[in-house]
């Protein structure tokens, strides 16, 4: 019996909408990189690039669990002495709040290039709207 390898023009990809209001941020980041990675398919193959795209809106009204919303740091280096950035939740909802999902997605895909292709086909808007209706995306529960 032989395994079954997919080619990558046999990879379909779908899209996918997700509505992050009232949703936790790592129980979120979690389905979305599994969905990006294609592990929820059974044709998953971990040196390709078969996960489909997953546009997610409402991302400014995401939730944290605990006392993270007013606990939790981002830190950003640049390298340089005295580089180091710190910014809180509140402050990154204010500013990009974009950023609090696409961090949390980062976290959870792999390391290099294939990682890198992957999280490129996560879109996040921080309103209820998005560009993406050509695509007849379909809805997904977190």
């Amino acid at each position: 019996m032989n395994t079954y390898l997919p080619k990558q023009e046999d990879i379909e990809q779908k899209w996918w909408v997700v509505d992050a209001e009232n949703a936790t941020v790592g129980r979120l980041a979690t389905r979305i990189a599994e969905i990006l990675r294609g592990k929820n398919k059974v044709t998953y193959t971990p040196h390709l690039d078969c996960g489909d795209y997953v546009i997610v809106v409402n991302a400014e009204k995401a939730a944290f669990t605990g006392r993270k919303e007013t606990r939790k740091v981002y830190q950003d280096y640049s390298g340089y002495m005295g580089g180091l950035k710190e910014t809180r939740v509140a402050e990154m909802r204010q500013h990009a709040p974009e950023q609090i999902i696409r961090r949390a997605v980062w976290g959870m895909m792999p390391k290099g290039r294939l990682g890198r292709k992957q999280v490129q086909k996560l879109k996040i808007y921080a309103g209820p709207d998005h560009p993406h209706e050509a695509q007849k995306p379909e809805q997904l529960q977190p």
